[in-house]
């Protein structure tokens, strides 16, 4: 059996300072792009879109700070926004064909950025006197070390600020306008799984309603950090190559064309040597994925049944729960936003081991951290919005699984402390249970206390309302 071979007029020969390399005929990358793809055959994993997105933006705004010093000729500035601002769109990124698990500083996506931006800039300057050379004009007054860390930065707060916060915002005002609607309804509440004292649904609902809230403030909390940028630094943080106001002049354009507020790091040697605010940032992620996962998998509990289950609520029917048995419908969205919640957390810890890798002047888990923090950015924000959207919004109220147990939970009794006290009210509730009765019949009993004021004291509504006239003294559990 004879195997297919590429003919030879499908490459071109490059060369770099390693020599010549053979590069598909039609790529708008070169040598050194090439090189890197055939020495990281590795995941198949490529840049996101969200990073190269800010590679393009950076590119751009690198081109018209160097014109605008008096650097880079105007037409070349031109032709190479262009194509960088057709980068940040997506019009190439089939042609970033780098794995993610590379050279640690990102050399290779770098350079892959600069040669398919001097060869796109060059097809749209055709007549140009003078041709775009990836390093020297793509590349001016940059390095890999520090454009990598200020692509991480500004790839993260653009996913951050227009999809996660948005998203998470929208699950936050689906939980508040729910909430009104189930005041009325009085369940079990629970801990350690078992029967509690009642609470109101929408006191349980404005409890996640909380939960979200403060996820969105801890992670605006980190923004201004974020838009801080590594830029100017160059290779070790010395800012060696580039004129001094080159990197204020690009954080300028960049807060133009986004609308951030982006400056130049304060310090160019703790950026490129560290990824301290990607770390916490990740931190930020993974806080609000411990809400997410607890929201989650209350919803798939209270859902749970129909029949055998605690079947509080019912979440809306989306698909087929089962290949073989008929009519079992799953909790999907919850079950999503938990897996979800699980790989944020996961890539956290990859995110902490890769921040901990800077060795002298660099941090060399660049790309691994781009990946991750991306990652739990992208899927976070998706599934916060169909949480919102396919749970919250959507489940109905079962009200002989909510108040209509209410009033045989032996917990009740607890509201009797301040009369009766501590002792006797564990004896009624235990036999109560024991004997499968309501707590007031005991209660009518083995107290002096009236039918009124049983019905008064037993009451669930107030009691979910706090204070001393509900309930009597004790420790909770």
């Amino acid at each position: 059996m004879t195997q297919s071979k590429t003919p030879a007029d499908a490459f071109r020969i490059e060369k770099d300072s390693m020599g010549e390399v053979r590069v598909p005929k039609d790529a708008l990358w070169a040598a050194q792009t090439q090189r890197a793809v055939e020495n990281f055959p590795i995941s198949g994993v490529r840049f996101s879109r969200p990073f190269l997105k800010a590679l393009g933006l950076i590119k751009s705004a690198a081109a018209e700070a160097n014109e605008e010093l008096g650097l880079l000729p105007a037409p070349l500035s031109r032709i190479i926004q262009a194509a960088a601002l057709e980068v940040a769109n997506g019009t190439w990124d089939g042609q970033f064909p780098i794995d993610v698990f590379q050279t640690g500083s990102g050399t290779s996506t770098n350079m892959n950025a600069n040669e398919v931006l001097a060869s796109r800039a060059g097809q749209l300057g055709a007549d140009a006197k003078q041709t775009v050379h990836p390093n020297d004009h793509v590349n001016m007054g940059q390095s890999s070390n520090d454009v990598i860390p200020t692509a991480i930065h500004l790839a993260a707060w653009l996913e951050t600020t227009e999809n996660l916060l948005p998203a998470l915002r929208h699950l936050f005002q689906a939980l508040a306008a729910r909430a009104p609607a189930c005041d009325d309804t009085v369940k079990t509440g629970r801990t350690h799984l078992m029967d509690a004292m009642p609470v109101r649904l929408s006191q349980e609902i404005l409890g996640w309603a909380g939960q979200v809230d403060l996820s969105i403030e801890r992670i605006e909390s980190t923004l201004p950090r974020l838009c801080e940028l590594a830029i100017g630094g160059t290779a070790v943080g010395t800012g060696i190559n580039a004129h001094p106001e080159f990197a204020s002049r690009l954080c300028r354009v960049l807060s133009e064309r986004t609308g951030g507020r982006f400056i130049e790091a304060r310090n160019h040697f703790a950026a490129q040597s560290t990824m301290d605010t990607a770390v916490e940032l990740s931190g930020q992620l993974k806080a609000t994925a411990a809400a997410l996962m607890k929201i989650a998998d209350d919803l798939r509990w209270m859902n749970s049944g129909p029949i055998a289950g605690l079947g509080e609520i019912a979440l809306p029917s989306l698909q087929p729960g089962s290949s073989i048995m008929p009519g079992k419908v799953n909790p999907v969205i919850p079950e999503a936003m938990m897996m979800v919640a699980a790989q944020v957390m996961g890539n956290d810890v990859t995110i902490g081991i890769a921040g901990s890798r800077g060795n002298f002047q660099l941090n060399v888990m660049l790309p691994v951290i781009a990946r991750n923090l991306l990652d739990s950015i992208t899927i976070l924000g998706n599934a916060s919005r169909l949480l919102a959207d396919k749970a919250i919004t959507g489940f109905t109220v079962n009200p002989e699984r909510t108040g209509g147990l209410v009033d045989k939970n032996p917990i009740l009794v607890t509201a009797l402390n301040a009369v009766i006290g501590y002792d006797l009210g564990a004896k009624i509730a235990k036999r109560a249970y024991a004997e499968n009765r309501t707590l007031k019949d005991v209660a009518r009993e083995m107290t002096s206390l009236s039918a009124a004021d049983l019905d008064r004291l037993l009451d669930p509504r107030p009691m979910t309302e706090g204070g001393i006239g509900a309930g009597g003294g004790g420790s909770g559990g």
